[in-house]
């Protein structure tokens, strides 16, 4: 397997700036994605990579070798499309074994490697199929074959799982992390769902607009979001964001008064901002605890309110209620039937705010 490292990578389409001046470097053996909303330059990027578009400027390293003017076939790299890209009228066999076969490689070693690629992927006993035949499951687990046999320096999957329903998606994502495990493969996995991003990379790349917003792992860009765009994109249900300014608070130390009316105590007074500073706090939805119903925090804002909305979901249930001037979401745990209207105490956990500059959007110290 190799690195990939991307230096001032440049594309225009026509008069549109796709992506300007981008910097990217993706460990050998690590699982990447980029992840972002449509638009946001990531298929761009990964099509860059591949040989498929022709960066404006810039270079392009794979395995410390310059491949920036090279075709694809030269790369070392294998691409898995959002459609498969099987050939209808070929087997899974001659599917698998289709680029051996450009490349020259005997009929024995091709079969070998073939029935090698099935047998990890554990679709042996279509090897006589048609894609027809098989599911979206199937189908996808052939397009990765096809790409495993190479045996590229990277393996390139743009939005692999899309066309899957939700249950499949699930289950090949599981897929796609163990396969990565066992093979120790260099991975770049492009992908607009956050819930991928989260629960397959080791690094997640988050663009908008074709620039990167954060780069890290997983946890990094939950925990320290370097901006409102990314602490709004990372994370499901979504974190709500409240408008406020800070203020002297009672008893001494920092507080923030939203403009809803709520004031909430900061913990530190050295990371609170300074007063007068407006800003925007974000609060996730397991940081409203509702009575009864989830841990309690150490330092709680507490506040009544009546259900505005409940979405139970088995193990837990959304309870969406107001506050601050607007709505905030709330994840009960252990649930119990919660209708509309129903009056609830609710608890924000005040160590786990996240603060914004209203103006520039960037993050301010945690509390």
């Amino acid at each position: 397997m190799a690195s990939v490292s991307i230096r001032a990578l440049d594309k225009w389409f026509g008069d549109f700036h796709a992506i300007p001046a981008l910097d990217l470097d993706i460990e050998d053996g690590s699982f990447v994605a980029l992840v972002g909303p449509s638009g946001c330059g990531k298929s761009t990027t990964l099509r860059m990579i591949a040989g498929l578009e022709t960066p404006t400027a810039g270079r392009l390293m794979i395995g410390g070798r310059d491949v920036t003017d090279l075709p694809p076939r030269e790369r070392g790299v294998a691409m898995v499309f959002q459609s498969y890209a099987l050939y209808p009228h070929m087997t899974v066999r001659e599917n698998l074994t289709f680029g051996l076969r450009v490349a020259g490689v005997g009929t024995a070693e091709r079969a070998r490697q073939a029935l090698e690629a099935a047998r990890l992927l554990e679709i042996e006993p279509y090897l006589d199929r048609r894609p027809a035949q098989l599911s979206g499951g199937q189908r996808q687990r052939v397009a990765i074959g096809r790409a495993l046999v190479r045996k590229p320096d990277a393996f390139l999957f743009d939005e692999p799982l899309s066309n899957l329903d939700a249950q499949l998606r699930n289950a090949m994502r599981i897929e796609l992390k163990k396969l990565h495990q066992r093979l120790g493969a260099t991975i770049v996995f492009v992908t607009h769902d956050q819930v991928e991003a989260m629960t397959m990379a080791d690094r997640i790349v988050l663009m908008r607009k074709g620039v990167i917003e954060q780069a890290g792992t997983p946890l990094d860009l939950f925990e320290r979001p370097a901006n409102g765009f990314v602490a709004g994109f990372i994370g499901a249900p979504a974190m709500r964001f409240f408008a406020g300014v800070a203020e002297a608070g009672p008893g001494g130390g920092t507080a923030i008064r939203l403009d809803g009316g709520e004031t909430l105590p900061m913990g530190d007074a050295a990371a609170a901002p300074e007063p007068g500073r407006r800003v925007r706090v974000g609060i996730r939805p397991e940081d409203v605890v509702p009575r009864g119903h989830g841990l309690p925090p150490q330092r709680g804002f507490a506040f009544t309110a009546p259900v505005l909305l409940s979405e139970p979901l088995g193990n837990e249930t959304l309870l969406i209620a107001p506050f601050g001037g607007g709505e905030v979401t709330s994840r009960m745990y252990r649930p119990k039937p919660v209708r509309v209207g129903d009056v609830l105490e609710f608890a924000v956990d005040l160590d786990r705010l996240h603060l914004f500059d209203e103006a520039s959007e960037l993050a301010l110290p945690r509390p």
